[in-house]
Parts: structure tokens; sequence; C-alpha cells
């Protein structure tokens, strides 16, 4: 038992696997371009099978090439044998790339449609993977993923946070300014990026960084025109509100505006401004198989 077990663990896949095509082909050269390597190549690794054990295989001739009575049963023992470890080394590779456990999302505002798109292809692939969204507020977007509230968050570019990975970029999209439908602004059907220096701009309050919060509401148009700054709010809804109130103006990218419509609020869009654009992000040297897993399905869906 142990001298056959020792055989056993002596010999090289690559013979097993030179002599199973070889017993298709039944031709040197043939076996040879299957196994990309040369026809001599195949000769050595069947001479150094039957030297382990001790007898021909194949017998050769100028014209032709055949199993032995022995390399006919020793076929097939190995055939089956062979096919039960391929594929128990497809189990385990399939094992290692299984992503499993759950991921807890962030996204601002309200889940866009590409975040929707991506959970569903994640699990789609991943289906033993579980998944949790919860909304991250205007005014702290970085917060939770910071204090491991959620591994990962969609949220709106700009981000500099050197403390957090930025991944994936999406939904693309261009800007409406929400306004009460009293306001003077909200019976035009477009504005330029200039008439926004008629309007206070509704911001998000801190602890969202500076530049992140003028980003949403500039304070001068790209023409120098300086921009009045209306209240600060922690949700989009808060700021809503306030815009139906006639407190200021909101800037949203489109499908945002679309929906959350209301009848108190007018939604007219802003030509001019960069577009808005999403992006996922988490800590850095925080990212799992799982996380880097649906950073693939957010990229693959944009």
């Amino acid at each position: 038992m142990g001298t056959a077990a020792a055989e056993v663990r002596a010999l090289e896949i690559r013979e097993l696997e030179c002599f199973l095509v070889l017993a298709e082909e039944l031709h040197f050269g043939r076996a040879g371009e299957r196994l990309y390597v040369s026809q001599s190549r195949v000769s050595q690794l069947l001479r150094s099978l039957e030297s382990r054990i001790g007898a021909r295989l194949v017998e050769r001739t100028s014209r032709s090439v055949a199993l032995t009575p022995l390399g006919q049963r020793f076929l097939d023992r190995l055939r089956p044998a062979y096919g039960q470890l391929a594929a128990a080394v497809d189990d385990a590779r399939a094992a290692a790339r299984r992503v499993a456990g759950e991921l807890r999302l962030g996204f601002l505002g309200s889940g866009s449609s590409r975040m929707t798109e991506a959970l569903a292809l994640f699990h789609a692939r991943h289906p033993a993977a579980e998944s949790t969204v919860a909304e991250v507020t205007m005014a702290d977007p970085f917060g939770p993923v910071r204090r491991g509230e959620v591994d990962a968050a969609i949220v709106l570019l700009p981000v500099r946070e050197p403390d957090l990975e930025l991944g994936p970029r999406f939904e693309r999209q261009p800007w409406t300014l929400a306004v009460s439908v009293r306001h003077p602004l909200a019976g035009r059907p477009s504005l330029s990026v200039e008439d926004l220096a008629d309007c206070p701009l509704i911001a998000s309050a801190e602890p969202a960084p500076p530049y992140w919060r003028d980003h949403q509401a500039p304070r001068v148009t790209p023409g120098g025109r300086a921009v009045p700054r209306g209240p600060s709010v922690t949700t989009l809804q808060e700021g809503l509100a306030t815009a139906a109130a006639g407190r200021g103006g909101m800037l949203l990218c489109r499908p945002t505006a679309e929906t959350h419509a209301r009848k108190d609020v007018a939604f007219v869009p802003v030509a001019g401004l960069p577009p808005s654009e999403l992006a996922l992000v988490w800590p850095k040297g925080g990212d799992t198989a799982l996380l880097r897993a649906f950073a693939e399905a957010v990229a693959d869906s944009a």
C-alpha cells in the first residue's frame, strides 16, 4: 500500500494528460499540437509514464500508433478517474471565487436606477451574497463609510478624501434647479448657469466638507457673478421642503428630480454646469472580495 501510494504521488499530471490525448489522437504530432508541446516531448512524457508503470502502453510503428491491451485497460480506468480529478479542481476554483457574506451599501439621496441595476447584476453573479442598503445624508456623505456603518457608499463627486478609495464612476447626468412653483425662475423652460446668481442656493450642512458643499451650491458662476447662499440642510427631503417654501433653489441631478417630483416644486434644467456624477467609495485598504465583486458589477452596469 505504501509503495503504490508513493508511485501515485510520483506521477506527473502532464504524463497522464499526454497519454489521454495520445489515446484519442493515436498520432504523436496531433497530440503535441493539442498539448502545445513538440512531438519529441510527447514521446518523452509517454516513456516516463511507461517507465513508472513498467510496461508498454502504446505500440508505435512507422505507419500506426495503437494502444497495447494494457494501455487500453489503463485508459479505461484512467479516463473516469481523471475526469473526477478535473471536476474536483473545477469545484475548488469555483469555491475560491465564490463570493458570500453581506454587503452594506450606502447611497446618497435616492437609489439611482444604475445602483439598482448594479445590485441586480451583483446578485445574479453571486447568489450566495446578501446586501443591505442605507441612505447617507447630504450633511455627512462620507461619515458612515469612515465609521464602518456601511462597507461602501455611492456618493456625488468630487471626492477628495485621502482616507477613502475612489471606485468606478457612473451615472453622469445633467443638473436641474429645484425651486418653488412661485419662484420667478419656475416658469422658464431652461436656465443658464449664470441665472443661478438670481437664486439663493440651498447647500448641504456640515460636516460635509466645504469643497463638496460648494460643488453642489457654487458660490460664483463661471462668468464671475456671486451666487447667494441659501439655508443649509441635512437631507434631500429637507432641501426639497426648503425649496418648496420659497427659501432658495437646490441643484439636483435629473433622475433625482424625476424621482422626487412634487406639485409645489418646479425642476428647471440648468445648462453650463459639468454633469453630476456618482462614484463608489470605500475606506482605503478596506476592499474585500465582496466589495470588489460589487465594484465590478457597478463598472459593468455603467
